[in-house]
């Protein structure tokens, strides 16, 4: 029988696998939006005045949910050189401390970008260039992305305070 710790982490890596495929079809969408620009402007001369915004968008949507992604596929950026000397029970505390530190900073930025989202929803506010984007669909990449992240810290947490519970410190420097 799987144990709540194994659930969660099975159904959160599931959602974002799917944020992480969503998240790369997005950084494809710039590419062929590019290529459709170049293709109209320089062989057709009837440049688009829409896709430089649109391929903003996507990169900055795409980033945003790539976060939980790079967390969750332990490809983020960590200092290896001080915690690779450390005992696995040692690094165990350590991955404690900054999820909750993580959490913490997440937490506040989650809050502050759903505010800004709904703000943008409720007064209707639009990008000012040739889309007219309401603001509030690429804001929610913000609250979405740093939410996830959010809950993957909550897992590594979760596995962490697991593993001190059972005194299951495998590998690593004793």
């Amino acid at each position: 029988m799987k144990t709540f710790v194994e659930l969660y982490a099975k159904i959160l890596n599931g959602i974002t696998h799917v944020v992480g495929v969503l998240a790369g079809l997005l950084f494809l969408l710039p590419a062929l939006t590019i290529f459709y620009e170049v293709v109209m402007r320089g062989i057709f001369n009837a440049p688009t005045e829409w896709s430089i915004e649109a391929s903003i968008y996507c990169v900055l949507i795409a980033g945003f949910l790539g976060m939980p992604v790079a967390y969750a596929a332990e490809k983020h950026i960590k200092v290896d050189i001080i915690i690779g000397r450390f005992s696995a029970k040692k690094r165990c505390y350590m991955e404690i401390l900054t999820s909750m530190i993580g959490i913490f900073f997440c937490a506040v930025f989650f809050l502050e970008a759903l505010d800004m989202t709904i703000l943008s929803f409720e007064i209707n506010r639009t990008s000012p260039d040739t889309l007219r984007m309401p603001l509030w669909i690429p804001q929610m990449a913000m609250p979405v992305g740093i939410g996830l992240l959010l809950l993957q810290f909550v897992r590594t947490l979760l596995e962490n305070g697991e593993k001190i519970l059972n005194n299951d410190f495998t590998g690593g420097i004793n």
